[in-house]
Formats: structure tokens, C-alpha cells, sequence
């Protein structure tokens, strides 16, 4: 850490802890020597593993965020979320219709939805979150599937929801059927996973998962990539 950072003090789970100025919360509480074995993953706001609750200094209002992403201030106060807990139905993809009677039958408490909007509010990606809930209840479950395509699944929509909904489980199942029977069929794709199930990629598979780690980076960062 450079010299004469500015310090401030947080509380994590109760206790006072001095951590450097623009912290993260996952850095600040690893700087309070914190050993993070859960509730940590891929540290750049994409696993979602990192659900954390905080308030700011004198302020009441229940916060929620990423630890990873959210940087701490003076006074705040932290509690880690290790899982939050939400059901989620078995079903047989091959067996479910795209339609709303699929959502009444598997997320039922979906109609239960107050449209307060607390999920949106307290998503961290910034979704809409109460509008595809909404869109699911009108039984457009594609406008669903495209609003909650960057959904991480941290579950504090699901956590802060004074309905007990659990949004992002029903977001899957819309992006599942969207993808299986409402978006036309790729032959690009259907093309790629023949190759794979004939084995055509295997030798090439093989030299990659013995070569060593700064080869593996070498091929990543050195890839053609195409956009457009």
C-alpha cells in the first residue's frame, strides 16, 4: 500500500477496523486481516458472490451491494450475506412451455409482486428488475429474458423483496425458454456442437489442458476476436 494513504474507520460485523481511504469492501475487510473464504469469488462484479448489506454513517436506510464494486465510507457499517437462500423448482426444460401458465405452475409468489420496486433498487447492475417481473406476469417472457440478460444472481433483488419473491430463479427459466423456442435457431451453432460431439476439437483440446498457465494466457490475449 503507498505511504500516507488517508485512513477511515469502518465497522465490519460489529467491530471498529481503520482501512485505507477507497477501500472496497472486500479490501477493506482483507486489510482487517479478514480471511475470505466465502461470500468472495471473481472480485470484478460478475459472480455475484459477494452480496453485502451496509449503512452509511448516520444514515438508517439498509443498503445493498457488491463488496467487490462498493467502496466503503467513513462510518460504515458492513455484514457480509455468506448465501441467500431461494427455491428453485425442478423441472425438465424439453417438458416446459414458453408461455405464462409455465410461470404460474413453477414461480407462482411471481403474482404476489407489489410493484414497490425494491429489487430494482437494490440491484447492483442496475436491471430493471420489477419490470421483468412484470413483463413475466403479462406472459411476455422474452421482454423478460432480454431485460434480465445481465443478471449476475447475487440475490439481493430476491433478499430485499418484502413479497419473498424470488426473481432472478424465474429470470433463468424466461432466458432458457427464450433461448430454446423463441429465438430462431442458429445453424452456426448447431454446426459447432456436431463438430464437438465427433470429436473434432479433441486433439486440440488436449494440448491445451497440458500446456502451462502463461501459455493458456499467451493463446487468450493473442486470440483473432471478432465483433460486429
Amino acid at each position: 500500500m503507498p505511504k500516507n494513504v488517508p485512513m477511515m474507520k469502518v465497522y465490519i460485523l460489529g467491530e471498529g477496523f481503520d482501512v485505507p481511504e477507497g477501500s472496497t469492501i472486500i479490501s477493506a475487510m482483507e486489510y482487517a486481516g479478514f480471511q475470505l473464504t466465502v461470500g468472495v469469488g471473481c472480485r470484478e462484479g460478475f459472480c455475484g458472490a459477494c452480496a453485502t448489506l451496509y449503512r452509511e454513517k448516520g444514515d438508517y436506510k439498509l443498503q445493498a451491494g457488491l463488496a467487490c464494486q462498493t467502496v466503503v465510507t467513513d462510518g460504515m457499517n458492513i455484514a457480509q450475506i455468506p448465501f441467500v437462500p431461494a427455491e428453485k423448482p425442478i423441472y425438465d426444460i424439453n417438458k416446459v412451455e414458453p408461455d405464462i401458465e409455465a410461470f404460474k405452475t413453477l414461480y407462482p409468489i411471481l403474482f404476489r409482486c407489489v410493484g414497490c420496486n425494491t429489487c430494482t433498487k437494490a440491484c447492483p447492475q442496475d436491471i430493471e428488475v420489477m419490470d421483468y417481473v412484470q413483463a413475466l406476469i403479462r406472459g411476455d417472457i422474452a421482454k423478460a429474458a432480454d431485460l434480465s440478460f445481465d443478471c449476475i444472481r447475487c440475490g439481493l433483488c430476491a433478499l430485499r423483496c418484502p413479497a419473498e419473491i424470488v426473481q432472478y430463479n424465474a429470470a433463468i427459466l424466461a432466458r432458457r425458454l427464450t433461448g430454446k423456442y423463441l429465438l430462431p435457431k442458429s445453424p452456426d451453432l448447431e454446426k459447432r456442437v456436431k463438430e464437438i460431439a465427433e470429436g473434432f476439437y479433441e486433439e486440440e483440446l488436449q494440448k491445451l489442458t497440458k500446456s502451462d498457465k502463461e501459455t493458456v494466457k499467451k493463446r487468450y490475449y493473442d486470440r483473432d476476436i471478432k465483433t460486429g
